[in-house]
């Protein structure tokens, strides 16, 4: 039976790496593992975010990458309905598909996980 990893991305998109590892992980470990969930809750949700300008702070735009995740057959992306309404963006402003959940249902999902994982 193959375990349920879940990867939590909870910080900002550029100024450290937990991003950028975070999304790293989730494409390898999707060659290995069909039971992969990315959950985006708190200031991640701006990792989703439509025209970051990475260079402007030096650092590589990963945004591009984020749309290869389709290509890998990760199709589990919750995000945190609430933790988008508090920063004031839209399901239209996201570079990517996702699922929209309460708080309530991503403690939910967090909990069926065998494995957790958080940046």
């Amino acid at each position: 039976m193959e375990k349920k990893v879940g990867i939590v991305n909870r910080h900002l998109p550029h100024g450290q790496s937990h991003a950028r590892e975070a999304l790293d992980l989730s494409l390898a470990l999707s060659a290995f593992n069909e039971s992969l969930s990315l959950f985006f809750i708190g200031d991640g949700v701006y990792q989703l975010l439509a025209k970051h300008q990475a260079d402007i702070i030096l650092q590589k735009d990963f945004q591009p990458m984020l749309q290869m995740l389709e290509l890998y057959g990760v199709e589990q992306i919750y995000v945190c309905e609430e933790s988008l309404a508090l920063r004031h963006i839209s399901v239209d402003q996201l570079v990517i598909k996702t699922t929209l959940l309460s708080t309530e249902k991503i403690n939910s999902y967090l909990a069926q996980q065998d494995q957790l994982l958080s940046f």
